[in-house]
This record gives C-alpha cells, sequence and structure tokens, in this order.
C-alpha cells in the first residue's frame, strides 16, 4: 500500500506543515501567466547582450524536476507542458516564507513563482522568484530517482502518468499522435468527407474476420458484442444517400497481444461512392506523403532495424506477383491445392481452417512475404476466399478487387471496391457461417439487414480501413504499439490478482 511507504509519510507529515502554516498543499488558485518555452523565446534577447527587465514580472508554474539548496538560496528546475526552467529563489526576496520552502518543497511538487528573467554567470536564462513562490500541489509519492529514472518497462505502461513526468520524449510521442490523428481528420474533411459516429454496442459483429467481446445489455435483456470494425453501419450510410463518410474510433478484438495488436485499437475507416479501389490507392499515398511533408517528419524512418523510405509513389505487386517475386513460390504451384499444400509442408507451416486456394495462398503469404514489405507497397488481386465484404473483379471472378498496404512488414491498410450485390452478399455469409460452425472461431455472422440494405441499392463504393496505432507506431519510429497507447492493455499486476479462496 503507498500510504505504509516511509517516504510518503514523511511527505504527508510536510503537507501537513503547510497546513499549519496557513498555506493550502492543494491550492486551486493558479496565476499563471506564461509557459517555459514562450518565456524562453521572449528572453532571447538576453543570450545576445540584451539587459534584464527586472520591472516585467512572469508568473510561471510546473513540477520541480530538480532541486539545489545553497543556503539562503535555492535553485529550481521546474518542468511544464513546453519544456524545462530554471527558477531562482533567496530569503531575501521570500523573507520567512523561504524557511517554509526548505522544510517542505521537494522534487515532484508543482510549484508557481512570479519573478523577471535574467541569465546566470554560465548563460543560463532562468527566472528570478522576487515575489512569493508557493506550492500549488504538494507530492506525497517520491519520483524515481533522476540518473536511473523510470527504465522499468512494465512499470511505464502500467503507470503511464509517471511515464510523462519521468520522459518529456514519452510526451513528445503522443503529442506526435495527436497532429497526426488532427491531420488525418482534416485530409478527409478537406475533400468534402463527412464525419460520422456509428454503434459500438453491435446485436451482430462484423466487418472484420475477428473473435467479439461479448457483454450483456440489462433494459434490453440480450446481449451485445464491442464492434469489431464499423464497416456495415457505415456502408448502410452509403445505401442511405451519403457519398463521402469517414470515422476515426476504437475497434475492439478479443484476441491476443504482442508488438503491434491490442484488444482495443484505433481506426479510420472511410467509404467513397462512385470510387474504385484504384482511387483508394491513390488516396492513401496522398495522405502517407502528406502527413510527412504537413508534420515535417524525415521520408528516411528508422523502425524495427530497418530504414523505411517514404517517398512517393510505393511500390505494387499483385497478391500472386509477391508470392513469386518476394515469397521465392514456383509460379506453376498458384493454382494447384496440392503444390501449395506442399510449400506449406515443406516450410513447416500449419494449414489453417479449410484447404482452398485462396486459404493456402494465404498462410503462404504470411509466411514468406509479410516480414519482407519494408517500404511502403501495396498488394492487390486477393483471393476471393480471403476477401468476403470485396467485389470480385469483372475480369476474373476469383479475384477480389482489394489491396492492402504495409510498410515495415506489417499492414496498415485493407481497402477495396465494395461487393454491392446482396444475393452474392448473402451466400459469402453463408459461407462465413458454416466455417464458423465448422471451428472458425474468427468466421463471420450472418447479418440479415446489412443484406437488407443492400437490396435497396447500393452505389458502386470504395471503402478502406487504416489502422492508426500501426500508422502511429511507423511514423514514430516506436517498436511496441504500447509505445503509442497512452494505457495499452496490460495483465492483472501481482497484488490485482484474486485466488479462488478470496
Amino acid at each position: 500500500m503507498l500510504f505504509d511507504n516511509t517516504y510518503v509519510q514523511q511527505r504527508i507529515e510536510k503537507a501537513a506543515l503547510l497546513k499549519e502554516a496557513g498555506l493550502n498543499p492543494y491550492d486551486n488558485q493558479s496565476a499563471r501567466d506564461m509557459q517555459a518555452a514562450a518565456f524562453r523565446q521572449l528572453h532571447g534577447p538576453l543570450s545576445e547582450g540584451g539587459e534584464p527587465d527586472e520591472q516585467r514580472l512572469f508568473t510561471l508554474a510546473g513540477r520541480v524536476k530538480l532541486l539545489r539548496w545553497m543556503g539562503k538560496a535555492a535553485f529550481a528546475t521546474i518542468e511544464d507542458e513546453s519544456g524545462p526552467m530554471q527558477i531562482y529563489f533567496n530569503k531575501n526576496a521570500l523573507e520567512d516564507h523561504f524557511a517554509t520552502l526548505k522544510k517542505t518543497l521537494e522534487v515532484g511538487d508543482i510549484i508557481q513563482a512570479r519573478g523577471f528573467g535574467f541569465l546566470t554567470r554560465t548563460g543560463e536564462l532562468t527566472l528570478n522568484a522576487t515575489d512569493h513562490l508557493k506550492i500549488l500541489t504538494k507530492a506525497i509519492a517520491p519520483l524515481p530517482e533522476k540518473f536511473h529514472g523510470l527504465q522499468d518497462v512494465e512499470l511505464r505502461y502500467r503507470q503511464r502518468y509517471l511515464d510523462l513526468i519521468m520522459n518529456p520524449e514519452v510526451r513528445q510521442n503522443f503529442a506526435l499522435r495527436s497532429r497526426i490523428i488532427s491531420h488525418i481528420r482534416r485530409f478527409f474533411e478537406d475533400r468534402s468527407f463527412l464525419e460520422v459516429e456509428t454503434p459500438m454496442l453491435h446485436p451482430i459483429p462484423g466487418g472484420a474476420n475477428a473473435r467479439p467481446f461479448v457483454t450483456h445489455h440489462n433494459a434490453l435483456g440480450v446481449d451485445r458484442y464491442l464492434r469489431i470494425a464499423p464497416e456495415l453501419y457505415l456502408k448502410r450510410l452509403i445505401v442511405g444517400g451519403f457519398e463521402a463518410v469517414f470515422e476515426i474510433n476504437r475497434n475492439f478484438r478479443n484476441e491476443g497481444m504482442d508488438a503491434t495488436h491490442n484488444p482495443e485499437f484505433t481506426m479510420i475507416e472511410f467509404y467513397w461512392a462512385y470510387k474504385r479501389c484504384e482511387h483508394l490507392i491513390e488516396i492513401t499515398e496522398t495522405l502517407i506523403s502528406d502527413l510527412v511533408t504537413a508534420l515535417k517528419l524525415p521520408e528516411s524512418i528508422s523502425f524495427r532495424g530497418h530504414t523505411i523510405h517514404l517517398k512517393a509513389p510505393f511500390k505494387r505487386y499483385t497478391y500472386d506477383e509477391a508470392l513469386v517475386q518476394i515469397g521465392g513460390l514456383d509460379p506453376a504451384v498458384l493454382g494447384d491445392v496440392e503444390g501449395l499444400k506442399a510449400c506449406l509442408k515443406q516450410g513447416g507451416i500449419e494449414i489453417k481452417g479449410e484447404a482452398s486456394i485462396g486459404s493456402l495462398k494465404a498462410d503462404l503469404f504470411d509466411h514468406l512475404v509479410e516480414d519482407k514489405l519494408i517500404d511502403p507497397t501495396f498488394i492487390t488481386d486477393f483471393p476471393i476466399e480471403i476477401s468476403p465484404l470485396a467485389r470480385r473483379k469483372d475480369d476474373n471472378p476469383a479475384i477480389a478487387d482489394r489491396f492492402e498496404l504495409f510498410i515495415g512488414g506489417y499492414e496498415i491498410a485493407n481497402g477495396f471496391s465494395e461487393l454491392s450485390d446482396p444475393v452474392d452478399q448473402y451466400e459469402r455469409f453463408c459461407a462465413q457461417v458454416a466455417s464458423k460452425e465448422a471451428g472458425d472461431e474468427e468466421g463471420m455472422f450472418m447479418d440479415e439487414d446489412f443484406v437488407t440494405a443492400l437490396s435497396y441499392g447500393m452505389p458502386p463504393t470504395a471503402g478502406e480501413g487504416i489502422g492508426i496505432d500501426r500508422l502511429v507506431m511507423v511514423l514514430s519510429g516506436q517498436d511496441t504499439i504500447r509505445d503509442v497507447l497512452l494505457f495499452p492493455a496490460m495483465r492483472p499486476a501481482k497484488n490485482e490478482q484474486k485466488t479462488d479462496e478470496e
């Protein structure tokens, strides 16, 4: 328990000392009028020989990260969201309050100071606190030791607030994530897409092959599923007359966790009437190039031991071309079930689900091709068996008019020309249900209402989903999805686990 800690008890006692002195250790009255970065920018002329203006006072506030007492004076480094700033204060300026601070002020506390800017003898810009310096928030939990910081990766994710306090670069990564999402939103709005919101609780999980989370709606007395994808609802909107819609929001999949998977994750899905798969490829390439330019990101990024070149145009292969040219498969086996099985067996690859040509190719693609797609690469012309919601190509019904974008060896986006034939869609749902009944836990459910919606007529449409978390991973050069999620899913800590006896 936190309060059993000796150092915590000592800090609680210091909070009590502040109360005895008539000071609130959790003050709600802040007069901060400037952030540290703005203060630094304003006082830039001092470094060029300018004179400090002792009559012009500013109020800064932030968390104490360093504190050095020197008899009747002290230096403190505080940090706000914009960065650090050094503060100087002494007994002459603060009078009796200096003694109170000396007894109670510690690293980790959040303080406010008012004064003027000057340069120390070492040339460091500093706020000379000439007015009352006060503790706004007394921190009772001590921060990790300065020189070692917060190095326990598990603790960093479990106590993200502490990670953000100790590691400013982590805050910068999440600020970049926010800017990426903001820019994506503007990108689509500028192209006349309408942002919409669709349900998170679904009566039937659909839009992807995945295991859903199940919950219960007490008022209705029915089970509901946390959505695995918004696709089928967004396409209902296209049926209803909207021609360009997008949604940025969470999806939930009750599956494993690893470097690129979290049970809840953020995606953008967008649907575009009177467009085809090729239009999606073009807008996706434009979007990523636009992000690199607008956010001033480097065109070459280091990611998981690779250097990724983000300059357009991106590479393109059909599914079969990738299997042959990248995976090293013999072209003669591409249409041969037994030949594909033999390749899987030779590679020690387990055959998953039904042994159709499409599913066998997918198993080989996963093992022979995917992790070799380092620079942005579009893979097109997917087998129809693994594309239950995509439109068949007119010149080859065995192929879906679909693509996926890979960067750094991982799928980033999936898009296709949408299936608008309600009879074909119904038959594919039936095949998915049969697969599910045969043991495929990720098989889709039958969604009769969606088939009904298609029956009223959906215009030619193209739709796509982009994984925001993985895209942020690549653009920020982070090796794991946990480093781009503020609060990633974690296994229960030992003190959170309960035994059967409890």
